[in-house]
């Protein structure tokens, strides 16, 4: 009687003693998969898995590079310690999870890739933007990445995917090109209210960044703010409010006359106290959070106006 056991590929014969001899090490993710109970999922029993699955696992849990596996025709994931943190609070779950239901969300911008891998061509993206879901909201994040197809002798039976993040560079790029951008349209201005709408005019390309902004001036005796400028707020939005009385209340507006009075930023924490819903650019969670930062020429002991924008990197 043979006692090869089924695996999807090759088949593997039983070890006679101690069958996970071949899974050792391989950090915290190493761990995870020696206490996860296979059976559960379409890879079945650990001890029979194939020797091409298994020696591609321990080259990934091998690797400091991040690496995640997709393997099978139900694609499961299996990852290293490097990929781990790619997958935020997807992780455990994740971990056995099909790589196409644990990555839907950027999906319209992988799928293609994925499918060509299965197909036995190896794609290749660099610095690819996508929106993940990984940590609770919808977030932008870039990634270096391949899809590899791993194959057996019965075709392609896996994926190899090592996989780099690259979100913190493209950002910081991005955000030079803005000063750069807002420093030299500015800078033409002739009036302070152009210089507003100058600035406003550029930061309208960076949204991804600063889903709104509103440019606020004050009048000579700093009693009254008019709205001279915004980005990304629909028309009609409370937050937008085009004259602020600086001496009414400011508990359900945006605090101008304190940063008036200190000129010191301010940030705001209570927006939907305030405002409501307020929605806005490519993210459909409520913001919560906001900056005013006074505007302070050169020359000038006070400020003139203030800024209101939200960062959707910081208010996450």
């Amino acid at each position: 009687m043979s006692n090869e056991q089924p695996g999807y590929g090759t088949g593997v014969r039983r070890q006679a003693s101690k069958p996970l001899d071949w899974l050792v090490g391989g950090g915290e993710m190493g761990k995870l998969i020696r206490s996860m109970d296979w059976s559960k999922t379409p890879l079945g029993p650990i001890e029979s898995w194939s020797q091409s699955l298994r020696t591609t696992v321990s080259l990934c849990l091998a690797s400091n590079f991040p690496i995640a596996l997709a393997w099978g025709p139900k694609h499961v994931q299996i990852y290293n310690d490097g990929y781990w943190p790619i997958c935020g609070e997807k992780h455990p779950a994740s971990m056995g999870q099909d790589f196409t239901e644990c990555w839907a969300a950027p999906w319209p911008v992988i799928g293609e890739a994925f499918a060509h891998a299965l197909a036995g061509e190896t794609s290749f993206l660099e610095n690819q933007r996508m929106f993940l879901d990984r940590n609770g909201y919808l977030e932008e994040t870039f990634f270096t990445f391949s899809f590899s197809p791993i194959r057996d002798d019965t075709g392609v039976t896996g994926l190899f995917h090592p996989v780099t993040e690259t979100t913190s560079r493209m950002l910081s790029e991005r955000r030079t090109r803005a000063l750069r951008d807002l420093s030299a349209r500015a800078g033409k201005a002739q009036t302070t209210e152009e210089a507003f709408m100058l600035a406003a005019q550029t930061l309208s390309e960076y949204r991804l960044d600063l889903p709104f902004v509103l440019l606020y001036l004050f009048d000579n005796r700093a009693a009254v703010a008019r709205l001279i400028a915004s980005t990304g707020l629909p028309p009609g939005k409370a937050a937008g409010a085009t004259v602020v009385d600086l001496g009414a209340p400011e508990d359900s507006a945006w605090p101008l006359a304190e940063v008036a009075r200190n000129s010191r930023e301010q940030l705001v924490d209570d927006l939907e106290a305030r405002f409501g819903q307020l929605s806005c650019g490519e993210y459909p969670e409520s913001v919560k959070q906001a900056l005013a930062l006074p505007i302070t020429p050169p020359g000038c002991e006070r400020p003139v106006g203030v800024l209101v924008a939200v960062s959707v990197h910081d208010w996450h």
